[in-house]
Order: C-alpha cells, then structure tokens, then sequence
C-alpha cells in the first residue's frame, strides 16, 4: 500500500527496541494527506492542493524507516524534547539541584539531548481518519532531566487544510519542558531547490540576538532597520546573506523571534509565508511564545530522499514554534517550569490556502 504522497507504507514496519513503529495516514473531505511515524512522532509527508488544484508535498522527509534511524537530519518533521532548542553548557540549577545534560551541538544540549523525543517510539493512543494522538513516558532521569513525564500529542488534519498540533503532559516531580515540532517546510514542493523565494511575515517586532553558538544573550532586540525585520511581507533570501553578525554566525536565519502577544499563552497569528511557484500559502497560529525560524543552512545535500530527491542547503525552512533558548537559564524569559500540580498544554496550526 502506498500513501498519496508514494509512501510505501510497509517500509515503515519496523520494530525498534523491541517497540512496533508504522506510517499512519491521515486525510481529509479536501483531499490533503498527513503521514506521520510514531517514531519521534514525526510527520513523514504533507500533500495540499496548489493552484492549479494538483496535490504537491511541502515537507521534507525520508521514504523509509531505515533511513530516519540513521539520517544526518535527525530532526526531520520530529516532535522535539524535552527542551527544544538549546541549553547553554547543558546545565541548570532547579530548586537547588544542578542538572547535567548530554552535549550534542557545540558546547550546549540541544532538542533534548543524544536520545530525544525525535529518536524513540511513540505509543498510539487513537487513531480517526483526520487525526492521531500518540503518547510517551519518558522515565525520570532520561537524558539527564528529572522526573516522570507523560507527553500527548495529537496531530489533526481538519476540513479548513489545517494542521492542529496539540501537546498536553505531566509531572510527578517538578522539570522543564519546551515542545516544538520540527517539520522542514518547502511551499513549492520538497525537491524543490530553495526557498529563498518564498514571501515571510512574522508578527514579532523583536527578536533574540545570540552569540556564536546560537545561546541568547538575553534581552531582546528590535527587529527595525535589520535583515531580522520580517514584520512586512519580505523574500526569505532577499538579506539571507548580509553582513550582519546574527546571519554571519546562524550561516542563515536561525533564530527565536518574540511573538506579538495580547496575553500570555494567547492563541494567535505567528507568522505567513508564500510560494510564488505552488501559489500555497502557510499562516501559522500559536499559544507559545516565540518562534524560530531556521532557514535549513547547514543541509548538505549528501544523501537521496523520497522520490530520488537531494535536500540541499536552504532548500526548505522551519517554524518551531516554542519558549524562548536556554530559557530555564534566562529568569527573564518565559517560564519552561513544569510542576506536578500543573498540565502543560500548547497548540499551534499551519493552515493551508491558495
């Protein structure tokens, strides 16, 4: 059987330790697809019409298991955690208690260290022709942080051509937790060779500067009068190679613009982004915080994905919606504190139109 987007399904049956793992495909009245594998709960293909009504995948991917288990992109379409994104030096003092995680990205951990959320398999926990909810305990001590910690994610592909992410979990003792999902997005289709023509709004008038190992300094800085400036409707590639140190030390956009927020945990408009090419345009709605964009600058290009296709540099761009890095080190930034008494609960959408 294969799926819509030439996904041979059976190349997703797999048992990885000792756990089974599969392709699910979700659908909707519309005609789009969403697959996704419960290993790392990543979305494996996303099909939605372009303008002259054909169905174009827009996120990059591998057409096997095999290959996401040994992938130089670990964090293709993957659910990211315990803390996305990255803390300084791997370390942070809770309640008196220095924790040490594992370092994978210079001299910090990043997207939750070795094992990550991306890198195990997911229980399923329901299944409807739209959605998917999946579930993982990650055990106290796992990669270094504390606590028991239940983690719900479901993935929903509604009538409208959105696509609901929602995450819920809990605690037995008190942790941090930043979810994002990591999905390499090209609106004229994965294969496709850049997008530094796609069109970007980001609805935030700050953003996080960050020294050379994309650790935040701190306070946020005005995006005016920079090639961060996103707040009009701007070619993603348009200032992409600037001289300006930010670019000069992310090799690109990767960075966590501070979202424009009525209230805190507001749902509400993220970002926009357009293909000239497909005519697919994206918004992107959110209760968190802040968003980073990354703008795929260190792909190589090395390896065939599905249908034959290479992922060269820039040849896709990613919205991870989370808290802000290194943010348990930070006091002023958001809380990323879980407690036991707490549910942690977050949703964002990628709505699709033409």
């Amino acid at each position: 059987m294969y799926s819509k987007s030439g996904l041979l399904v059976d190349a997703f049956d797999k048992t990885v330790e000792s756990k089974q793992t599969g392709l699910y495909i979700l659908t909707n009245k519309v005609g789009s697809e969403l697959t996704v594998t419960n290993y790392g709960a990543k979305i494996v293909s996303l099909m939605v019409p372009d303008k002259d009504g054909d169905f174009r995948d827009i996120v990059l991917g591998h057409p096997s298991l095999d290959e996401y288990l040994t992938s130089e992109e670990p964090y293709f379409g993957a659910l990211c955690g315990r803390t996305a994104n990255r803390i300084a030096n791997g370390r942070f003092t809770l309640d008196d208690v220095e924790y040490k995680l594992p370092i994978n990205n210079g001299p910090n951990s990043l997207h939750g260290g070795i094992k990550g959320f991306n890198a195990v398999v997911w229980d399923i926990m329901n299944v409807t022709d739209n959605s998917l909810e999946l579930y993982y305990l990650s055990k106290d001590g796992e990669e270094g942080y504390p606590g028991n910690l239940s983690v719900w994610v479901t993935y929903k592909l509604s009538e409208d051509n959105s696509l609901d992410i929602i995450y819920r979990a809990s605690t037995d003792k008190k942790t941090i937790l930043n979810l994002t999902n990591h999905s390499y997005f090209n609106l004229s289709g994965e294969g496709d060779s850049y997008i530094g023509d796609h069109i970007l709004t980001i609805n935030a008038d700050t953003y996080l500067p960050t020294d050379s190992t994309a650790i935040p300094y701190g306070e946020a800085e005005s995006v005016k009068d920079t090639p961060m400036d996103f707040l009009k409707p701007t070619n993603i590639g348009e200032r992409i190679n600037d001289d300006f140190e930010q670019l000069n030390f992310g090799n690109g956009y990767d960075h966590t613009y501070v979202l424009n927020k009525g209230s805190e945990n507001e749902y509400s408009r993220a970002a926009m982004c357009f293909s000239p090419k497909s005519h697919i345009k994206m918004e992107i709605f959110t209760t968190e915080p802040g968003m980073q964009l990354y703008t795929g600058n260190w792909m190589t290009g090395n390896f065939t994905a599905k249908k034959g296709n290479r992922y060269h540099k820039r040849s896709a761009v990613c919205f991870e919606t989370q808290h802000f890095p290194d943010s348990i080190n930070k006091p002023n930034y958001p809380s990323i504190i879980l407690s036991p008494s707490e549910l942690y609960e977050s949703r964002t959408t990628y709505k699709f139109s033409v």
